[in-house]
């Protein structure tokens, strides 16, 4: 069986998320300058702090749940510099895949039993059962070149993870200072079209990272939080008895 996975559109959410401001809603607090853990910066100018700080992390862990138009969306994600992944992505209340990347040329997946039995529906009952007994528990071996595998690991490119931000962008008011997983934090707000907001959560101690993205509002409201900053990533290849090679 080749697997030919469904895209996601989680990439695609993210990068609307962190394109902050390409249009101000409202009058801009750009120039107001508060007190606070990063002083005379303006909104904008902490934001593209923030986001330089996490472009240099060498790892960190991704963690995004969102609605999408059709269904809810999920993953947890670990990432490195050097081609490092491993995690899960699920789409709607199950359909699971596991990831694991050990470097920039070969992806791993292993599939629930939900989603085996969703790539061969239309081929009965018996097909299905036999999908299931054959790879449940196995991982399937593909090139990071074939299509349908970059669809899969998309957020488990650094670059293209934090692809969608624009520098430079105005309107971004600077709200309260509050705790994401335990770390000080401070919330950044943009107002965007059709009542969506993006709130984006950035440290206040040490490297000023982005912690956490919250788009409230609009088709696609959900949360992407950031977390394990510089952690290793465990990714080692599967027991080769434990790998189904595909075309």
């Amino acid at each position: 069986m080749h697997a030919a996975p469904r895209r996601t559109a989680l990439v695609t959410v993210l990068s609307a998320a962190l394109t902050l401001g390409a249009t101000a809603c409202g009058p801009s607090t750009d120039d107001a300058k508060p007190a606070g853990p990063f002083g005379e910066l303006t909104g904008s100018q902490i934001v593209d702090k923030a986001f330089a700080a996490t472009r240099s992390a060498t790892s960190l862990t991704v963690d995004v749940d969102e609605q999408g138009p059709v269904e809810p969306l999920k993953a947890y994600l670990s990432l490195d510099t050097r081609g490092r992944c491993t995690g899960t992505l699920t789409m709607g209340a199950a359909s699971t895949v596991e990831l694991l990347k050990t470097d920039d040329k070969t992806v791993y997946m292993r599939f629930d039993e939900a989603f085996l039995r969703e790539q061969v529906k239309e081929e009965g009952p018996e097909a299905q059962d036999a999908t299931v007994k054959e790879l449940k528990g196995r991982w399937l071996k593909g090139a990071l070149s074939d299509p349908d595998n970059k669809g899969m690991v998309e957020l488990c490119d650094l670059k293209e993870l934090l692809g969608g931000f624009e520098q430079g962008a105005s309107g971004i008011v600077k709200g309260a200072e509050t705790t994401v997983g335990g770390q000080k934090a401070l919330a950044l707000t943009e107002p965007g079209d059709d009542g969506e907001t993006n709130t984006v959560y950035v440290a206040t101690q040490g490297t000023p990272y982005v912690l956490r993205i919250v788009t409230k509002g609009g088709e696609e409201p959900g949360t992407i939080t950031f977390s394990h900053y510089g952690k290793p990533v465990a990714a080692k290849a599967p027991a080769a008895k434990d790998i189904v090679e595909t075309d």
